[in-house]
């Protein structure tokens, strides 16, 4: 690391400050610092929200994914497309969620259900969920250490201080006191300014790395992959155990179950102005993923070729040496990425990779801490109490719990060791809530038929079996030995219990789990089913619409293009911006379908697939670079909107997500339920 490095880093710190301190007059009421009052622009969420999503534990991952699968992993996601653009021209889920008005998508379960179910889920998503993040500062923590190539120890007024522990406490600082300063609204401004400034360094990096290693050098490690473990030819990964086919097979299957059902990143979900904002917001936001997340691929392939091929021997010896110095076969992979960085990206271009990664690091974190504690304030904390907090009380909660969960992930994250990779941890971690979540979810907001006993069966399904998973995943083999050889019950266990783990992947286990959960809460519902419940003054339609809010429905679409997606709030731009973003995924599922016909009657060189590769990578980047000037000035135009919403906005301090008989009475439209059975339901109903 050089001055210019540490220059670098210290800009993007002073500017997140500035842009924490610009909001913190704004966060004075419950749905400022919850729900930034809710006036996010859809640019303005679309960057912010991608870049929180993304975080250097995603990158982690991804990079230990692709050093093995290289571009193949690429190949089977574009199965994604389909279902993304059926899901951004409905607005899956994200739309009816911001209908209801919920500040938390536990509140949408009190009132869809019971406050005895939202009390339930809010507890469960708030335990899986602190857990889940548990890793996050572990895994960004010692990714920093060797990317700036940190000592184990340093002295400190003679006092020897551990270097791990230190630079997490670092990294915790930094997201929490951005939080503490102005809530959501904090949040949103400075993700989205992390947002761009990884944009650009990412494209920078990718720029760098494709210009420094050769693309014949690239090919040649590519190709000298053995049979069935090929980098470039999707089709021949037959014997990859991790990272088949079928489990991107099922990652399609959980992004359409899992929309939203993980509430890490809720806060994005009920900021933005309206339903139809919420919904741009989704359609913009998969530029971000599909382009911008180049730097996930090239990265780990231009690693590769750095370490194994003949023309880099000499440089990367002691880049070999730091990466088999690293104790433990799991840390190795994982550290991987930032030793060989350090190693191969010139001064000025570490700062860059240092700011941008750090950038993730903090929006992901300070996302997550607004999430859980919102959780564990508004879903568990207030519903159990019975009644609503003075205003005063309930930002001091919130903030207190943001300091509880910090804490918390602190310790954990120094005492726990997980023994497997990244994405089957967190997959299995998230599943304890999201594989009975994601179906009441759905048929809450999409079948008038469902009922609270349907969630409740579907949740604890879900909750058990993840939890069956989890727990056989982590527990050493010896223990569960051992319980073969106890009593005869106990025996059956351990047997089935092995095989199980022997035989399930992670991702494998969490299809399963929402399955199981899916198949209760429908056949639950069928059984119980006596009245539909009112759908229309749960998301605010018909009789029950409010000023400033969308309150379309399927049924009031006209026409072929109006059932399709583009409804009567599609104007000016939005159809053209609509049209230009789904015409990406479009073009690449044709690419898609049009290879599985031709293979199945042909074969594909793995010459002409790297071939592919090469022009894909580069029409990758371009796009990726006016993408990047496009969602900037939007978002920079949302800004400059929602400092200017925030100083004419009126604030209703009983805007808070407590839900109440009376609250819904007084104010027309506003939904409500009673505390403990299902309310609303009327046999005249559509869903």
């Amino acid at each position: 690391m050089h001055l210019i490095d540490w220059t670098i880093i210290g800009a993007l710190m002073l500017l997140l400050l500035v842009g924490a301190m610009s909001t913190r007059q704004h966060a004075s009421s419950v749905a400022g610092y919850l729900a930034a009052d809710r006036c996010g622009g859809r640019y303005l969420i679309a960057v912010s929200d991608q870049i929180a999503k993304l975080g250097v534990i995603t990158l982690v991952w991804y990079f230990e994914q692709n050093y093995d699968a290289g571009f193949t992993s690429i190949w089977w996601q574009l199965m994604e497309e389909p279902v993304l653009i059926v899901m951004a021209l409905s607005g899956w889920v994200i739309y009816r969620f911001r209908q209801t008005r919920s500040m938390t998508m536990a509140e949408f379960f009190e009132k869809r259900y019971s406050r005895k179910f939202r009390i339930f889920a809010g507890i469960v998503a708030f335990v899986a969920g602190i857990i889940n993040f548990g890793i996050f500062p572990s895994v960004g923590a010692r990714f920093f250490i060797q990317l700036w190539s940190l000592p184990e120890t340093f002295s400190l007024l003679g006092v020897q201080i551990q270097t791990f522990a230190a630079v997490m406490v670092a990294l915790l600082i930094v997201p929490m006191a951005l939080l503490l300063l102005g809530g959501q609204i904090a949040v949103m401004v400075t993700d989205f300014l992390q947002g761009v400034v990884a944009n650009i360094a990412f494209i920078a990096i990718i720029l760098f790395l494709l210009l420094h290693f050769t693309w014949p050098q690239i090919s040649e490690t590519l190709m000298a992959q053995p049979a069935g473990k090929s980098m470039v030819d999707p089709f021949n990964v037959q014997r990859d155990e991790n990272f088949n086919v079928l489990y991107y097979f099922i990652s399609v299957v959980t992004l359409f179950y899992g929309a939203y059902a993980w509430f890490g990143t809720q806060g994005y979900a009920v900021s933005a102005i309206n339903a139809h904002e919420a919904k741009m917001a989704f359609i913009l936001g998969q530029w971000r993923f599909r382009v911008l997340m180049l730097i996930v691929i090239v990265l780990p392939i231009c690693i590769k070729t750095f370490l194994t091929h003949p023309d880099y021997a000499n440089q990367a010896r002691a880049t070999h040496d730091a990466i088999q110095a690293v104790q433990g076969a799991q840390l190795e992979t994982q550290l991987r990425t930032p030793i060989a960085m350090r190693t191969i990206l010139p001064a000025g271009l570490v700062g860059l990779a240092s700011a941008a990664l750090l950038g993730a690091f903090i929006s992901t974190h300070d996302t997550y801490l607004h999430s859980w504690s919102a959780i564990f304030v508004q879903d568990v904390l207030m519903p159990i109490t019975g009644r609503r907090f003075s205003e005063r009380t309930h930002l001091l909660l919130l903030r207190c719990s943001v300091v509880g969960i910090a804490a918390f992930i602190l310790v954990f994250s120094y005492v726990f060791k997980h023994q497997q990779y990244i994405s089957m941890y967190c997959s299995q971690t998230a599943a304890v809530f999201v594989g009975g979540a994601g179906i009441a979810i759905i048929g809450g907001l999409y079948w008038n038929r469902g009922t609270t006993a349907a969630a409740w069966a579907g949740m604890i399904v879900g909750l058990l079996l993840s939890l069956f998973g989890v727990v056989v995943k982590q527990v050493p083999d010896s223990f569960l030995f051992g319980l073969t050889q106890s009593s005869h019950t106990l025996s059956y266990l351990g047997r089935f219990s092995l095989w199980f783990r022997n035989r399930y992947t992670g991702a494998e286990m969490s299809m399963i789990t929402l399955c199981c959960a899916s198949a209760t809460y429908v056949l639950v519902s069928l059984a119980q089913w006596r009245s539909k419940f009112n759908l229309d003054k749960l998301l605010h339609r018909g009789d029950y619409a409010m000023e400033g809010e969308s309150s379309l429905s399927i049924r009031d679409a006209r026409g072929f293009w109006e059932r399709l997606g583009f409804s009567k709030e599609f104007k000016g731009s939005d159809r053209a911006v609509v049209f230009v973003t789904l015409s990406w995924p479009l073009f690449w599922s044709i690419v898609f379908f049009s290879v599985l016909a031709y293979r199945s009657t042909r074969s594909i060189s793995a010459e002409a697939w790297l071939s592919y590769w090469h022009v894909w990578t580069w029409v990758i980047l371009i796009s990726g670079a006016i993408v990047t000037c496009w969602l900037s000035i939007g978002g920079f135009r949302d800004l400059r909107s929602l400092y200017r919403k925030l100083k004419t906005r009126s604030v209703d301090p009983r805007d808070d997500g407590f839900v109440d008989v009376e609250h819904a009475a007084a104010v027309p439209g506003a939904g409500g339920v009673s505390r403990d059975v299902d309310v609303g339901r009327d046999s005249g109903q559509h869903s």
